[in-house]
Protein backbone atom coordinates (compact mmCIF):
# COMPACT_ATOMS: atom_id res chain seq x y z
CA UNK A 1 0.00 0.00 0.00
CA UNK A 2 1.48 3.63 -0.61
CA UNK A 3 0.59 6.69 1.47
CA UNK A 4 -2.41 8.90 0.83
CA UNK A 5 -0.56 12.08 2.41
CA UNK A 6 2.60 11.50 0.79
CA UNK A 7 0.69 10.67 -2.74
CA UNK A 8 2.50 7.66 -3.45
CA UNK A 9 6.01 8.78 -2.53
CA UNK A 10 5.46 6.47 0.92
CA UNK A 11 5.02 3.07 1.76
CA UNK A 12 3.02 1.99 4.64
CA UNK A 13 4.78 -0.91 6.54
CA UNK A 14 3.04 -2.50 9.46
CA UNK A 15 4.47 -2.13 12.72
CA UNK A 16 3.19 -2.14 16.45
CA UNK A 17 2.93 1.61 17.51
CA UNK A 18 1.07 3.65 20.59
CA UNK A 19 -1.96 5.08 20.39
CA UNK A 20 -3.45 8.45 22.86
CA UNK A 21 -6.28 10.02 22.73
CA UNK A 22 -7.97 12.44 25.46
CA UNK A 23 -11.35 11.53 26.36
CA UNK A 24 -11.59 14.50 28.68
CA UNK A 25 -11.81 13.51 31.86
CA UNK A 26 -9.15 10.53 31.29
CA UNK A 27 -5.92 10.50 28.88
CA UNK A 28 -5.69 7.14 27.12
CA UNK A 29 -2.50 5.26 25.80
CA UNK A 30 -3.06 2.08 24.30
CA UNK A 31 0.31 0.13 23.66
CA UNK A 32 1.02 -2.06 20.59
CA UNK A 33 -1.57 -1.04 18.30
CA UNK A 34 -1.06 -2.89 14.85
CA UNK A 35 -0.79 0.01 12.50
CA UNK A 36 0.26 0.89 8.95
CA UNK A 37 2.79 3.04 9.14
CA UNK A 38 4.72 5.77 6.05
CA UNK A 39 8.07 5.07 5.73
CA UNK A 40 8.26 8.88 4.11
CA UNK A 41 6.01 10.91 6.05
CA UNK A 42 5.17 8.91 9.04
CA UNK A 43 1.45 9.38 8.54
CA UNK A 44 -0.55 6.13 10.24
CA UNK A 45 -3.32 4.30 9.46
CA UNK A 46 -5.54 1.98 11.05
CA UNK A 47 -7.43 -1.31 9.89
CA UNK A 48 -10.96 -1.08 9.90
CA UNK A 49 -11.11 -3.90 12.71
CA UNK A 50 -8.17 -2.33 14.55
CA UNK A 51 -10.27 1.35 14.51
CA UNK A 52 -13.47 -0.66 15.80
CA UNK A 53 -10.87 -2.24 18.35
CA UNK A 54 -9.79 1.59 19.87
CA UNK A 55 -13.18 2.50 19.45
CA UNK A 56 -14.41 0.15 21.79
CA UNK A 57 -11.14 0.59 24.57
CA UNK A 58 -11.91 4.07 24.25
CA UNK A 59 -15.63 4.06 25.03
CA UNK A 60 -14.75 1.67 27.88
CA UNK A 61 -12.61 4.46 29.51
CA UNK A 62 -15.26 7.47 29.10
CA UNK A 63 -16.36 7.41 32.69
CA UNK A 64 -13.54 6.39 34.09
CA UNK A 65 -12.71 7.90 37.22
CA UNK A 66 -8.67 7.62 36.42
CA UNK A 67 -6.37 10.54 34.50
CA UNK A 68 -4.27 8.34 32.81
CA UNK A 69 -4.83 4.64 32.16
CA UNK A 70 -2.45 2.45 29.70
CA UNK A 71 -3.42 -0.48 28.75
CA UNK A 72 -2.29 -3.13 25.96
CA UNK A 73 -3.84 -3.74 22.70
CA UNK A 74 -5.81 -7.31 23.30
CA UNK A 75 -3.55 -9.63 21.32
CA UNK A 76 -5.77 -11.86 18.98
CA UNK A 77 -3.54 -14.69 19.14
CA UNK A 78 -3.55 -14.80 22.89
Amino acid sequence: MTCVMCKGHGRLEDKLTTFMTDLGKCVLIVKNVPTHVCTQCGERAYSNDVAKQLEMIANSFKDAIIEVAIVNYPDRAA
